[in-house]
């Protein structure tokens, strides 16, 4: 039994502020993505268009079962992740499966590795906002970057316009109304996590770029839908997330519906 079998699933487990989300994201080919599906789940489609996200954002004021966590007061995160969905008693559960997250601190990683089982890697990281105590805000630049094998990859977003909840049915309420996450445990086992948090509200970039080596931190597969230019880029302000333990579900069979 590991450690994470011996968590009381479905707990309240980490507590923290979500904050200045940059979330570029891109069009791709959903048989790119059909192999990272956990099993159980499928790709969740918005108009039939598979999408991959990159967010990075600043996390603070972690708490792991209410104890601040030393040292983790406030660092950066960014990850590459896609959707998918699977269906539930009270209809479908929304979810995320991310492909790699990065984070500059150790013991985040270690949580989420041994605890999730997600993919952490642990790499220098930095970042640029207007002002710390600002929301999202009209007409703000905001950068995040990373160093991988010595090369530096970065994210820029430059809003213009006001702070709103998107509007139904768009591409930015699609990317942001997922509460879910779900995990391959391997041997045909998938774990599923809630993230718990209000509505977001959204404020459109006027321009977005991101500088990475695709290739080497997320492999030759995401090269080319990441070079295009992003089918949609957005800053939110974030808020307090809730992030519960995971839960084992039943899996009959792979589901790799595109529906």
């Amino acid at each position: 039994m590991t450690l994470a079998d011996e968590i009381m699933p479905n707990a309240r487990f980490l507590t923290a502020e979500w904050r200045h989300l940059a979330m570029l994201n891109y069009e791709i080919d959903p048989d790119v993505l059909l192999p990272l599906v956990p099993a159980g789940t499928e790709l969740d489609l918005w108009h039939g268009r598979a999408l991959v996200s990159i967010v990075a954002f600043m996390f603070t004021e972690a708490r792991l079962l209410g104890v601040m966590v030393p040292w983790h007061r406030s660092f950066e995160e960014v990850n590459l992740r896609f959707y998918v969905r699977r269906a539930a008693p009270e209809g479908w559960r929304r979810a995320v499966v991310f492909v790699k997250e990065i984070a500059p601190r150790r013991a985040i990683a270690w949580v989420a590795h041994t605890i999730y089982g997600e993919n952490y890697a642990v790499m220098p990281m930095g970042h640029r906002l207007p002002d710390e105590d600002e929301g999202a805000g009209i007409g703000h630049s905001v950068a995040y970057w990373w160093m991988c094998h010595g090369r530096k990859n970065q994210l820029d977003i430059t809003t213009h316009g006001a702070a709103h909840l998107p509007q139904p049915d768009t591409e930015a309420e699609f990317v942001t109304e997922h509460y879910w996450a779900y995990t391959g445990g391997g041997q045909r086992r998938t774990f599923e996590y809630r993230v718990e948090h209000p509505r977001w509200q959204v404020t459109m970039a006027r321009q977005a770029r991101l500088d990475c080596d695709v290739a080497n931190i997320y492999g030759p597969r995401f090269v080319e839908p990441l070079a295009e230019p992003p089918s949609s880029a957005f800053l939110v302000d974030g808020s307090a997330v809730t992030v519960f333990t995971r839960t084992e579900i039943a899996v009959a069979e792979v589901c790799y519906g595109t529906a």
